[in-house]
């Protein structure tokens, strides 16, 4: 049975010409949502997903805008409102050394340097130059930069992360 992957959720409709409006939630948004790509949706009371083929991609404020072949109007895909876009796992590409898919790295336990534990890997921002990780642990949330400086050994396998924080970083 094959594993699916989040890859994003169709939160609007934009405009009259068939765009959706996603919050990506996928790694490489450029080449997921390359031209021709083929998405999975998955909608709530469905029980087989639809197979759709992107025909545009672009950003517009902090939204993905995507339009599918065959779908020109805004009447055809309003009911992909609140539908998931999923890939299978045939369609992951190996990543290169030191290069991890946001599953992989969601759930791990965070550790300093020192073998303090902070917490788990909640969720992960893209806000621009470097990704951060969320951690929940006892107190409150922990923002972790994925920077070199910081985050020194990844262990998906045994699913730990060890940390250097840099002074201040951990409240």
């Amino acid at each position: 049975m094959e594993k699916w992957f989040n890859v994003g959720k169709i939160v609007n409709t934009h405009g009259i010409k068939g765009e959706v409006r996603v919050i990506s939630k996928t790694d490489f948004a450029d080449e997921r949502y390359k031209k021709g790509n083929s998405l999975f949706l998955f909608i709530q009371g469905e029980a087989e997903p639809v197979e759709l083929i992107v025909k545009t991609h672009r950003n517009h404020k902090n939204f993905d805008l995507l339009s599918f072949e065959g779908y020109d109007d805004i009447n055809q895909i309003e009911k992909f409102k609140d539908g998931l876009l999923k890939v299978p796992e045939s369609q992951l590409r190996k990543l290169d050394e030191d290069e991890y898919y946001f599953h992989e790295i969601i759930d791990c336990t965070v550790i300093t340097d020192e073998g303090e534990e902070i917490g788990k890997v909640k969720e992960i921002l893209t806000p621009g130059a470097n990704d951060v990780w969320v951690v929940k642990g006892k107190g409150k949330e922990q923002l972790i930069p994925y920077i070199e400086d910081v985050v020194k050994e990844i262990d998906v396998n045994a699913k730990r992360i060890i940390i250097s924080p840099l002074e201040g970083l951990l409240s």
